[in-house]
């Protein structure tokens, strides 16, 4: 018992020297290796990271011991982390989808107070970003790596009006109008 207050205890320093990164442990697999001998097992950990600002990243880590996997899983997503625009930092800026292998996530913005409606992953993963509405379903897979992989994919095609513009070469109050004039022909 007491090892394993030791183990719980160095985990908390980690979280205490790096404070900006809040991780979200999103599954845990044992797996096993047949040898000579028997059976060998080890764990399999996917965790996602964020500052809950508009960055955001996941990774996984194999080991012998949970602690280990989670440490390893951890530090790869603090290395893969990506930046997500996202308006008046609580909603996505537009209806995103994505896709990896058979996983399909399709996200939608929302208004406020609406809150995160998502299952399992897609809902670690939105509130390590720091969104606060946001309406996602997930078609097809239920494996967790490519819900989160599937999310990520939409996350990174996630554009604000001053990329857009820029993008065009145009001013932002420009892009805001076409698509203001454009909802108010479409109703």
């Amino acid at each position: 018992m007491a090892e394993r207050d030791n183990r719980r205890g160095g985990r908390r320093d980690e979280r205490d020297e790096n404070p900006e990164f809040a991780d979200r442990l999103v599954a845990i697999n044992r797996v096993s290796k047949t040898v000579k001998g028997g059976k060998r097992f080890g764990f399999a950990a996917l965790v996602v990271v964020g500052d809950q600002k508009g960055r955001v990243g996941f990774g996984k880590g194999k080991a012998k011991e949970v602690p280990e996997a989670v440490r390893k899983a951890t530090e790869q997503a603090k290395r893969s982390m990506i930046r997500v625009p996202l308006k008046d930092g609580r909603t996505l800026h537009h209806d995103i989808e994505g896709r990896h292998g058979a996983g399909k996530v399709v996200m939608r913005t929302t208004v406020p107070g609406t809150g995160i409606i998502a299952g399992g992953p897609m809902r670690a993963v939105f509130e390590m970003l720091g969104l606060q509405d946001v309406v996602a379903k997930s078609l097809g897979s239920q494996n967790p790596y490519n819900m989160i992989r599937a999310t990520m994919d939409g996350l990174k095609k996630q554009a604000s009006p001053r990329q857009v513009a820029q993008r065009r070469s145009k001013k932002v109050a420009d892009i805001l109008r076409k698509d203001d004039a454009a909802a108010t022909t479409d109703a």
